[in-house]
């Protein structure tokens, strides 16, 4: 079935020219599928809001802009995480573990990564966020509050699912003697999802979506999955180069990686719900006082 379905991508980019645009489009169209992908126990506000939602996921990126350099340097270890520098030691499950296991074994943290911990912090968020909605549905800036944090937490998901935002070969596989193979190949496969013009309502379709049972340990079993497919990626290298005339192969393997992001960004979205069932505010706060005034 999936490579029946696969065919139908291809043929349907045979028809069609993709639009060059840098990758931040794919963040778009990632999002808005996962919103269309969510089940109708996810507040109907938030599943009508996949446009809204796909443009807050562009702000992580917007974030590391030059000419706002605090911010910049504060965003810029969230996208990735390094995996092969822990050496046998686990990815460690909390910011704190992390920044303690760099030290000992004298790691910039911000050089090996921290996107587990971003995404975990979001996934959170958005749960605090829900937990306000539940007690005040109808206030608007809770809401909007909703989709701000949705977008990050896409952001993280899908970088996450992107195998080479996972390892020291990022871009390129390094030689003894420093230079890189295939570098340049980390934009191609950013660019892919964009470029190969999926459409949203194609990667929501039949996608099973599910909450998580324990956030963290979800988090770095996708990780491990994502970094199992580096060498895949590299055995495409090749095929990479000419995202203008794609082969079978790219195509099938970038569909399963959106169609995966979408799964994964969506069941976090309802993990987040689930958990804000269980959040309790504090007494102090009174939206609905304080919006008011």
């Amino acid at each position: 079935m999936r490579r029946f379905y696969t065919g139908l991508i291809l043929f349907s980019l045979l028809l069609t020219t993709p639009v060059w645009a840098w990758w931040g489009g794919g963040h778009d169209i990632l999002t808005q599928a996962s919103v269309k992908a969510l089940p109708e126990e996810m507040p109907e506000f938030f599943r009508n809001a996949d446009k809204m939602v796909a443009h807050c996921a562009y702000d992580p990126d917007i974030s590391k802009e030059r000419g706002t350099p605090h911010a910049r340097q504060a965003e810029y270890g969230e996208h990735y995480i390094d995996i092969e520098l822990f050496g046998e030691h686990p990815i460690p499950e909390g910011r704190d573990a992390h920044l303690k296991l760099c030290a000992e074994l004298g790691l910039e943290p911000r050089k090996v990564g921290t996107l587990p911990y971003a995404l975990a912090e979001w996934t959170e968020r958005l749960a605090v966020a829900f937990a306000e909605y539940r007690k005040w549905p109808d206030n608007p800036m809770i809401q909007n509050k909703c989709f701000l944090y949705a977008g990050f937490l896409a952001h993280y998901a899908q970088d996450m699912c992107q195998p080479l935002h996972l390892t020291i070969n990022f871009d390129g596989i390094k030689q003894p003697d420093g230079t890189r193979l295939h570098q340049g190949i980390h934009e191609k496969v950013d660019s892919a999802i964009e470029l190969l013009a999926f459409k949203p309502m194609d990667l929501a379709w039949e996608q099973r979506i599910e909450a998580v049972d324990d956030l963290m340990p979800a988090i770095i079993a996708q990780i491990k999955t994502g970094h199992s497919l580096v060498d895949n990626v590299y055995a495409l290298a090749e095929d990479w180069k000419n995202l203008k005339n794609p082969t079978p192969d790219l195509v099938e393997f970038t569909l399963v990686r959106a169609r995966e992001s979408v799964r994964w960004t969506a069941s976090l979205y309802l993990t987040a719900w689930k958990l804000s069932e269980s959040i309790r505010l504090p007494g102090w706060l009174d939206r609905a006082k304080n919006d008011e005034e």
